[in-house]
């Protein structure tokens, strides 16, 4: 149980640290350029799925 807890406090400090050595390197620019692309790849999905709805259900009438 021990070399379990070690295994994993050691996983978990690697990825933390990995997530903080990376983070000085990330413009807020580019968090806002994500943020805003997800928007619209979410909102052209949402209509593109509407879009296929109508379709196929007026080729089913």
């Amino acid at each position: 149980m021990a070399n379990f807890d070690n295994t994993l406090s050691l996983k978990i400090g690697t990825a933390g640290g990995t997530l903080l050595s990376m983070a000085p390197n990330i413009a807020s620019v580019d968090i806002l350029r994500t943020i805003i692309l997800a928007i619209i790849g979410a909102i052209v999905s949402f209509f593109v799925t509407l879009f296929l709805k109508w379709i196929t259900k007026s080729k089913e009438k």
